[in-house]
């Protein structure tokens, strides 16, 4: 299986930047999901590497072999790069039954009909649609189009297979079982996969690394879990996450050699990095950011909040609740719920909450938190 190498991909559209001096590697095998917001670039990534959009600079390499350099003079064009390309739509044929809509890129390679009828059912029995292979895409739900699509991709064998939102137009019920059948079917093919998404679901459930790209520009690129855990900035952290991450501003000044003293708005904290140290300068504009699952409800504990609101689920219940001026979001694991204006006592557990700079946004440190009492 191919490694894929973007190198200062850049491209733009006039005056206006898609994606800018863009560095990725993805390893032989990774399910790999760009990620981020309608406009960051990621789609336009995906159909660079396809071949179906030219790079404006930089070069990209697929197996070892250059598909494209803006040095070189190389534009290799879609059907020699053994990509296959998954679109949002499936582009089926209407006109054609499925069998006819999986085996049609085998007939162009000149394949013959024995050796096609053999791969269509490989193919039918993997995607689980066997007993459909007669009928019209129009006679099909949608996401037993979807599974004739992938299939459909997958008949020539590619080394890669690029997807564009692929579960988009699916009902949530069914992008839940798709999501699962496409993690098995990247590790039945073995193939290197990458995946365009809007939906941090979609990239923390199914990836082994997450491109999250904000305005053309890489943010961070890492496992899903280690994106979650270790934002690297802000827009990271607000960005992955359901409910989202709290934040709080304020400033901080370091105390006890590695600890630092924070104040935001009546809260007093002290936070304690993980390992290490971190040295800020005094007074510095910190944010604080803490993951709902960090804000546990306590019975031994001094600080008390007051329930905003409440929103059980069964499975979990997320509390909106009120500490001063401040209204923060927390999950409370298991079929339980509060009155609302209720006081409840709380803590920050843990020793994943995140302390960033305000001004630049990075990530100072990971570590525990802890509110104090002036």
């Amino acid at each position: 299986m191919p490694k894929i190498i973007l190198e200062n991909i850049t491209k733009t559209f006039g005056k206006a930047v898609a994606v800018k001096d863009f560095n990725l590697i993805i390893e032989d095998g990774d399910f790999v999901t760009l990620l981020g917001p309608s406009g960051c670039g990621k789609t336009t990534t995906l159909r660079m590497i396809a071949g179906l959009e030219t790079p404006t600079e930089g070069t990209i390499s697929i197996d070892g072999k250059k598909v494209f350099s803006s040095i070189d003079g190389i534009d290799i064009s879609p059907d020699k790069r053994d990509v296959g390309f998954l679109f949002q739509n499936y582009a089926l044929w209407p006109h054609m039954t499925v069998e006819q809509n999986i085996g049609f890129g085998l007939e162009n390679l000149k394949w013959s009909k024995e050796k096609i009828a053999t791969r269509v059912r490989e193919l039918l029995t993997m995607l689980k649609i066997e007993g459909y292979q007669k009928r019209y895409p129009t006679e099909l739900s949608g996401g037993q189009q979807q599974r004739v699509a992938i299939a459909r991709t997958l008949a020539t064998g590619p080394k890669v297979l690029l997807m564009d939102e692929p579960l988009s137009n699916l009902d949530a019920k069914l992008r839940t079982e798709m999501r699962s059948e496409l993690k098995r079917l990247h590790k039945e093919t073995g193939a290197t996969f990458v995946y365009v998404t809007h939906d941090q679901l979609e990239a923390m459930t199914l990836s082994t690394k997450v491109c999250l790209l904000r305005e053309g520009e890489l943010q961070q690129y890492e496992p899903p879990l280690a994106v979650y855990h270790e934002p690297a900035n802000t827009f990271v952290a607000d960005f992955v996450g359901s409910p989202t991450m709290n934040f709080l501003e304020g400033r901080g000044q370091n105390v006890n050699l590695d600890q630092v003293k924070i104040e935001a708005d009546g809260l007093n904290m002290i936070f304690t990095p993980v390992s290490g140290s971190v040295s800020i300068q005094p007074r510095q504009e910190v944010i604080l950011g803490i993951r709902p699952e960090y804000i546990a409800i306590a019975d031994r504990s001094a600080v008390r909040a007051t329930i905003y609101s409440t929103l059980p689920s069964g499975m979990e219940t997320i509390l909106k609740l009120q500490i001063g001026n401040h209204i923060l979001t927390s999950v409370v694991f298991g079929s339980k719920d509060y009155h609302l204006d209720s006081v409840v006592n709380i803590r920050f557990t843990g020793d994943r909450c995140a302390l960033f700079d305000r001004v630049s946004g990075n990530k100072l440190a990971t570590g525990s938190l802890e509110l104090v009492e002036e």
